[in-house]
């Protein structure tokens, strides 16, 4: 059974750092890409940046470069974590992330960002707000 379960996310203040965390379970890891977007209240879901396990690469949308970091860690081979650090947050961070996975055996690139993932986590609420 595919699971991926986000955790990480709270009220945080403008300049803060937080680190978001995917479990990812379930499903060969290094047969799909692993992505992170967000949805701000009234707004549509955003790509923030995507990690291949098998090549190791990250891909990051170009208004995310910078603040963003995307990193792995194999907790074991049946289940992995990807994170998401965010540096500086702002109250335009505020929103629900969440992390996705979808079976690709190449690079994380821009299509792989854009795609259609099949698989999706319930998300974490991060606010920014002092």
């Amino acid at each position: 059974q595919v699971q991926l379960v986000e955790s990480g996310g709270g009220l945080v203040q403008p300049g803060d750092s937080l680190t978001l965390s995917c479990v990812v379970s379930g499903f060969t890891i290094d047969m799909y890409i692993i992505g992170w977007f967000r949805q701000a209240p009234g707004k549509e879901r955003e790509g923030i940046a995507c990690i291949s396990p098998r090549y190791g690469n990250q891909y990051y949308a170009d208004s995310m470069k910078g603040r963003f970091t995307v990193s792995r860690d194999n907790v074991e081979k049946s289940m992995y974590t990807v994170n998401l650090q965010i540096d500086n947050l702002t109250p335009e961070d505020t929103a629900t992330y969440f992390c996705a996975a979808h079976p690709h055996l190449g690079y994380a690139t821009r299509s792989t960002l854009d795609m259609k993932y099949d698989y999706w986590g319930q998300g974490t609420q991060v606010t920014v707000s002092s």
